[in-house]
């Protein structure tokens, strides 16, 4: 047991650079994206500038999901754009900062040549800065 903690720790060493460069360019090049900071995304939300867009599946929102937000799985964007707003700003999230449903969602509703960003971090991060969440 002991010898596989071990060859575990190396194999951890040998690919933590590489993993740290991935996570590096793949993530810096993604948040050219200008994510939200949730304070930011709950004023405006609450002023009714921005669309909150979750792009969980449908059991994860309806478990807790930021309030005011509209729930389309990343899976069905692409078919349900007309649900959207056309004139104002979409701000998209999903499970944490890692996840890339909402990188993905902004992409797309770029495409589509509307105006999106993501929230910085997911509803993980939300509910441990203790800001409110709604359950419909």
């Amino acid at each position: 047991m002991v010898r596989l903690f071990d060859a575990l720790g190396v194999a951890g060493q040998a690919y933590l650079a590489d993993v740290d460069r991935i996570v590096r360019l793949y993530f810096t090049a993604k948040d050219e994206m200008e994510p939200v900071p949730a304070d930011d995304l709950l004023e405006r939300a609450r002023k009714g500038l921005v669309t909150v867009l979750d792009v969980r599946p449908p059991e994860e929102f309806a478990a807790g999901h930021v309030p005011g937000a509209i729930n389309i799985p990343i899976h069905e964007l692409q078919k349900r754009f007309a649900e959207l707003p056309k004139r104002k700003e979409i701000v998209a999230y999903c499970r944490g900062t890692y996840c890339l449903m909402s990188y993905d969602a902004v992409h797309l509703l770029r495409r589509k040549g509307l105006k999106a960003r993501r929230l910085r971090d997911g509803l993980p991060q939300w509910r441990l800065a203790g800001l409110p969440t709604a359950n419909d």
